[in-house]
């Protein structure tokens, strides 16, 4: 009744006003008329649930469900699906069908977050190529001004990766972010980073949301529902407090300036006694830790880097873990394994098996160990010792890995090898080891700046890959061996060095506040 009485004022409204209102309005209102007349018909209660629906389509779909949360999981962000649609329901149901048995978490967590990056992507290169003239010709009819809008570049510049990473976790801002932050011209190096690990903790919280709680499909719905509501409402709320931190100063002047009016007397009566005996002690007690745990979480490009390498380190143990656990219910070929070993039998040839052989050596334990030493000296000769510390307590970390994995999992190697090896099949030792010659040239580039470009790293990832290649050219590993070797060495050495960076930090933290503090105890 109620729905059916605000679809006529709205419709009077609409009359009323016609001539006045702009095209927008009008449509914004026939809508609303629309939507509110359907409701009062009664129509929607005889329709099925949603997420009923998407229940019972995943589980016909089996082994499908696959591609339609991947589907879905682009298009929200790469296709702006997300500002019709929640894209949390979809990828919960593949968490409920993977608890069901019908497909398996892991892999689902994997297909969801590559699709999501890939519409972040997508979009972002949407709003580059629209750019911000598109912007400025249609912002306003959205109240986008040239002011909200150099405001809004501004705020991606300093802040671009909270935003990223935190809005992937709420609807409205999901769809349209990277949309922004690509039209805004932040660089996309600076922008992916933090869509990985933003879409990697969403994938991963969904997912095994839905797959832990399916027996309960709705009430988890429910829950998610109301976690990302009040997870928005959390972020308001801070950007509120934020607001009204900055504009302080105007805020006093103007209670100062009504300080006799009768509402605001009152304030000054209680405030004034409550902020001198307790608001300012506990500020000044609070204060110091609050600055210590801020330059620690967001310490000038810390936070990019620090998030590139923590994106690096969980997209690599990510597919260790995935294969891991495949192979620990059952030794057989995983997908690609079989398809891959008979592509390289089609292009064997006697020239390219001895060039594979010759290739395959820069994997080697003893090879690897060599350049670690040399890398060492130098680094040690510059001075920077946890440099020479990640190299070294990486190779060491990526060797013991191995070898225990090799004989906990115990897989055979497949047949027909073309050169001696010995020893179990997963992960490949060569194709981890080789995985040092990048880190040992991200830190030759990065740190020491031997070189101006990337042109090392990139030769280095060609060895790596090429090492790789070789173990399953020779038929010593499976793809999924060598995919596993490299995810290992990657997670490994990119924690480490996060690690590495954040100590370095702090270090170079307290000595720029000792040698602050010298002259004043010198005075």
């Amino acid at each position: 009744m109620i729905a059916a009485v605000a679809a006529v004022l709205v419709v009077a409204f609409l009359v009323w006003r016609w001539r006045k209102l702009s095209l927008e309005k009008k449509g914004i209102g026939i809508l609303v008329a629309l939507a509110l007349a359907v409701y009062a018909s009664g129509l929607l209660s005889e329709l099925p649930d949603p997420k009923k629906v998407i229940e019972d389509i995943a589980v016909a779909l089996g082994p499908w469900t696959y591609a339609l949360v991947a589907a879905l999981a682009f298009l929200e962000t790469g296709a702006f699906v997300g500002l019709v649609a929640p894209g949390e329901t979809v990828v919960i149901a593949g968490g409920v069908v993977a608890g069901q048995g019908e497909i398996q978490l892991l892999p689902l967590i994997g297909i969801v977050w590559l699709c999501a990056v890939l519409g972040d992507t997508t979009s972002f290169y949407i709003g580059r190529r629209l750019g911000r003239p598109f912007l400025e010709r249609h912002g306003p009819r959205v109240k986008i001004t040239e002011e909200r809008l150099q405001q809004v570049e501004s705020y991606l510049d300093r802040h671009g990766g909270k935003t990223i990473v935190i809005g992937r976790f709420i609807g409205l801002v999901r769809a349209l972010a990277p949309f922004v932050a690509g039209s805004s011209g932040l660089a996309y190096r600076r922008f992916i980073p933090y869509s990985i690990v933003g879409t990697g903790l969403w994938a991963t919280t969904f997912c095994v949301l839905g797959y832990v709680f399916w027996q309960s499909f709705d009430r988890v719905a429910k829950l998610a529902g109301q976690a990302v509501f009040g997870f928005g409402l959390f972020v308001a709320l801070i950007v509120g407090i934020v607001v009204l931190y900055r504009r302080r100063g105007a805020i006093r002047d103007w209670l100062v300036a009504h300080r006799r009016h009768p509402l605001i007397r009152p304030l000054f009566a209680i405030g004034a006694p409550v902020h001198r005996h307790v608001v300012r002690p506990l500020v000044t007690l609070v204060r110091p830790y609050v600055s210590f745990t801020r330059d620690r979480l967001t310490p000038g490009e810390l936070g990019l880097e620090l998030t590139t390498l923590l994106a690096i380190g969980g997209v690599g143990l990510f597919f260790f873990v995935v294969y891991l656990t495949e192979l620990d219910r059952t030794l057989a070929p995983t997908p690609f394994d079989n398809e891959i070993l008979e592509l390289a039998a089609d292009l064997r040839s006697e020239m390219l098996v001895d060039v594979a052989k010759m290739v395959t050596v820069l994997g080697a334990f003893p090879i690897v160990a060599g350049l670690v030493a040399a890398v060492t000296v130098l680094l040690v000769v510059r001075r920077r010792y946890s440099e020479a510390l990640v190299l070294v307590a990486g190779l060491a970390l990526v060797y013991i890995a191995v070898h225990v994995t090799k004989d906990a999992i115990a897989r055979p190697r497949p047949s027909g090898q073309l050169v001696d090896t010995s020893g179990y099949a997963y992960p490949s030792g060569h194709a981890a080891y080789a995985m040092t010659w990048v880190a040992a040239a991200v830190i030759l580039t990065r740190r020491l700046r031997l070189v101006a470009s990337g042109t090392l790293v990139f030769v280095a990832l060609g060895i790596a890959a090429a090492v790789g290649v070789t173990r399953v050219y020779l038929r010593v590993h499976w793809w999924s061996d060598v995919a596993g070797g490299w995810g290992l060495a990657a997670g490994i050495f990119a924690l480490l060095a996060g690690i590495a960076l954040v100590v370095e930090h702090i270090r170079h933290n307290g000595r720029e506040r000792a040698a602050e503090s010298a002259p004043a105890r010198g005075t």
